[in-house]
């Protein structure tokens, strides 16, 4: 039998291929707590410092995340999920800079998001010819990823912010409604085996506008329609549970490593 041929990015793809998690109900978990955390995360250094430089901490805090999970070869939980968090704290930032410091209306950068979104997702199919989490496995298509990630999350901030605010549904009830939206697409790529990318990808924008509205509901003050726990406190329980979380797939991850 003939060896199969070689290719000069065979070895980059073996590195990559194990640098994102898979697609459990611990990964849903997670990405779900990071939402809240980013949202009252924003909104606590918002009010606790120039929201300037809020936004340059943030946009700092990022760019080192990233760096560090494109220098790993390999997936890490607290470096993936470090920078998923960093995502989702100046994410939110940039969504909220838009509105109040552009004046841009929520549905407005809802539907600009949305056009954003789906020319990325357009020209990633264009270049790689799948758009599939599972199939990330050269530096390319990480950078998409990660491009494709950033704008899930600014535009699930206007999209809950669009239904709690301009449409007056309030945090709570936004909450129920995104939740039942999530619900539909999880089933729909769990029945498909994990091969329902659209679906994939679905849930994964609602998971933004899901945590960040219950978060909402949590830490906002009671004349703005929250319970009035306070986004510090509830960024604080919310990072507390990540690490947790985080550790114990660290950890799993581990002892399936010693079994193998």
């Amino acid at each position: 039998m003939k060896p199969e041929p070689y290719h000069p990015d065979q070895a980059q793809r073996r590195r990559l291929v194990k640098k994102l998690p898979e697609v459990t109900v611990l990964f849903w978990i997670i990405k779900l707590l990071t939402t809240g955390m980013g949202e009252t995360t924003s909104d606590y250094l918002a009010h606790q410092m120039n929201p300037l430089f809020a936004v340059a901490l943030g946009g700092g805090g990022l760019a080192v995340a990233l760096l560090i999970q494109f220098a790993v070869h390999r997936y890490l939980p607290w470096v993936y999920w470090l920078a998923i968090t960093m995502v989702a704290i100046f994410g939110t930032m940039v969504a909220d800079a838009i509105h109040v410091g552009l004046g841009v209306s929520y549905l407005s950068s809802t539907a600009g998001f949305s056009v954003v979104l789906s020319l990325i997702f357009a020209v990633w199919y264009r270049s790689e010819k799948t758009l599939s989490m599972q199939q990330i496995t050269t530096v390319r298509r990480e950078c998409f990823y990660w491009v494709t990630v950033m704008i899930t999350f600014a535009l699930g901030t206007a999209a809950g912010d669009m239904t709690a605010s301009t449409l007056g549904l309030g945090y709570f009830t936004s909450g129920l409604l995104f939740a039942g939206l999530f619900a539909l697409p999880v089933i729909a790529y769990w029945r498909s085996g994990g091969h329902a990318v659209g679906a994939f990808w679905l849930a994964y924008i609602l998971t933004r506008p899901l945590g960040a509205s219950f978060a909402d509901w949590l830490g906002r003050t009671q004349d703005l329609g929250g319970v009035g726990f306070g986004t510090g406190r509830i960024s604080l329980v919310l990072a507390m549970l990540i690490a947790g979380l985080v550790a114990y797939s660290t950890h799993s991850k581990a002892r399936v490593g010693l079994r193998s």
